[in-house]
């Protein structure tokens, strides 16, 4: 039996058939492969398997009761998932059926993120389709924040099933036939002051919501765990000064989008909606607020990328951010003035480079020591810590 071991996770490869006749051999060669992984979570990979007879059924109880662990079967078809649900077996292990299959090739491409492509399928539905090297578990992850965040009210596209796409996995949503405030910005730019203080309304809107401490996860601790994973590179007064400034973000319940900007903002007349929803949270609102800072403000001053590189990723032109920004602090803040504007934008420029640092240290992936250093030195001890320093407590 081919095994492959990922995320804590062994992955087994079963055989296209499990009957009287193998049972026995198979229940020798699985114990053989779990007695050599013992810390590893068996997950039985049913892509080949055609039949399991009730002999088949019985050497995976036999693990389950063994090991005294979950035992997940993945891949599994339609047939084959009949057996499973007939003999209540569906209640005994974690089944999942065999994922339906989606080719992008001929599809439109709508949209692009850092992580994945968008692709229309008809006039009612959409697949997202995430880079091959992220797991099934992410995708579903982010599956089950999209929905629940529309069972608990929030404005946001309806979720259906997770496909595979050639060797990357896709979640497929409705289409959400009408464009996004950055598009709308782009067509009509004279609009983008009042666009964005109806984003800033909006969101004040959202933080309004409550949401359950078990529904979403929590933005500050997600900070204090990096954090955490800054202290190997950072001077022991420096790390406790960090840890400090964020410890002090109040604790809140609202809904924190994580990732709001106009991109993931859309227009559906007068009411927006939104979109690419996967790293919902809840959590003080400065996270949601210095993120769109972060895009509108620090983004479009950075040097690491051209000016048409950045223009295209905010989809609309640069000149036209701070404006955006301008506005959503007005919408939010219910401030008119350009210095309680610049006054707002000083105070929460320490979250926003915390925000900063947080994504381009968490999402560079493998990187090499000097590198990682590198980044601590210039974006968390060049510009975040000395604001740490005049940071005064959260006014909102």
């Amino acid at each position: 039996m081919d095994t492959r071991e990922e995320n804590g996770k062994l992955y087994i490869e079963l055989e296209t058939r499990i009957d009287t006749n193998n049972a026995p051999q198979t229940e020798q060669e699985l114990f053989a492969i779990l007695n050599a992984h013992p810390d590893a979570v068996p997950v039985m990979d049913a892509g080949k398997l055609e039949y399991i007879s009730s002999a088949g059924l019985r050497v995976l109880l036999k693990i389950r009761k063994t090991y005294g662990k979950d035992v997940e079967v993945i891949h599994v078809s339609q047939p084959v998932y009949e057996i499973f649900t007939t003999t209540g077996f569906d209640q005994l292990l974690s089944v999942k059926k065999r994922l339906r299959e989606i080719s992008v090739e001929g599809l439109q491409e709508i949209g692009s993120g850092g992580y994945s492509k968008v692709y229309r399928i008809d006039q009612e539905t959409i697949v997202k389709v995430y880079k091959p090297q992220l797991s099934m578990e992410f995708v579903e992850k982010e599956r089950a924040l999209s929905q629940k965040a529309f069972l608990h009210g929030i404005p946001t596209a309806i979720s259906f099933d997770v496909v595979a796409c050639g060797d990357s996995y896709g979640v497929v949503y409705e289409l959400l036939n009408f464009g996004t405030v950055a598009e709308t910005i782009s067509v009509h730019p004279e609009r983008v002051s009042e666009l964005g203080a109806r984003m800033g309304a909006f969101l004040k809107e959202l933080h309004g919501l409550e949401i359950p401490e078990d529904l979403f996860p929590d933005r500050k601790q997600m900070m204090l765990a990096f954090v955490e994973r800054l202290k190997p590179w950072l001077e022991e007064g420096e790390y406790e000064k960090l840890y400090r400034f964020v410890d002090a973000i109040p604790k809140r319940n609202s809904f924190i989008h994580s990732d709001f900007h106009a991109k993931n903002v859309m227009m559906q007349g007068e009411d927006f909606v939104l979109i690419d929803i996967g790293d919902a949270g809840i959590g003080h609102p400065v996270f949601d607020v210095a993120q769109d800072m972060l895009s509108n403000v620090l983004f479009p001053k950075s040097r690491v990328r051209s000016e048409e590189e950045k223009a295209d990723i905010l989809g609309f032109a640069l000149k036209d951010a701070g404006k955006l920004w301008g506005g959503l602090v007005s919408g939010y803040f219910g401030v008119g003035t350009s210095e309680e504007i610049e006054d707002i934008t000083q105070k929460l420029l320490p979250y926003a480079y915390l925000q900063m640092a947080y994504h381009a240290i968490t999402l560079a992936g493998e990187v090499s020591r000097e590198e990682m250093q590198g980044r601590v030195d210039h974006l968390v001890r060049g510009l975040l810590m000395p604001l740490i320093d005049t940071a005064g407590e959260l006014f909102f």
